[in-house]
């Protein structure tokens, strides 16, 4: 007999609770909350697909499960934007073309904040090296790199550690377009 039970937690910064059955994984959980960023696609935490960020690690979604998220802080690509200020990650994939279908964008995004939160300013093999499990199936991995390297240099310009400025005072559109022009010009390479 499978008994479900109600767990409680911060998501995005927001209190909340949810009924969850003992075998449904987090995936499932976020999908029940209306949250489709973390996506199960491999379900054996191979591709990063289902990747959620957990009291400040990055987990596999469709290996965790839902009840161990009871207490716990969750962090999800759709809390990482300001309103409709978007993250500086989300900007520099974006300003890069760092997808394709972007069925595997929102896990890259949260790998790439764990990264960047570990190692602001990281190399070319540090991003690879980092960002190894997760699988693009569209083959974007010139532009993720330049994508992480665009949002390193974005981050470093932040005033303050963990302070998001508006973007607009970060880097006006043309510094945008010379950036993401330096970076592609830098001869990025797939993992």
């Amino acid at each position: 007999m499978t008994t479900s039970r109600t767990i409680s937690f911060t998501l995005n910064g927001e209190p909340a609770s949810a009924t969850v059955a003992p075998h449904q994984n987090l995936v499932e959980l976020l999908a029940q909350l209306g949250l489709g960023g973390a996506r199960e696609s491999c379900a054996q935490g191979l591709c990063g697909c289902c990747t959620a960020i957990v009291d400040g690690r990055a987990v596999s979604g469709c290996l965790f499960l839902a009840v161990f998220a009871d207490g716990a802080r969750l962090e999800t690509v759709e809390g990482l934007a300001d309103g409709t200020q978007l993250d500086p990650i989300q900007e520099a994939f974006i300003e890069t073309g760092a997808f394709q279908c972007g069925f595997c964008t929102p896990g890259f995004i949260l790998m790439t904040r764990q990264l960047l939160e570990e190692n602001p300013a990281p190399g070319e093999d540090d991003i690879r090296h980092y960002l190894s499990g997760n699988l693009c199936r569209c083959a974007a991995y010139p532009q993720i790199i330049e994508a992480v390297q665009l949002a390193a240099r974005k981050r470093t310009r932040s005033v303050t550690p963990g302070h998001r400025p508006p973007t607009a005072a970060v880097l006006s559109d043309e510094e945008r377009r010379r950036e993401a022009s330096a970076t592609r010009s830098e001869g990025a390479r797939g993992p």
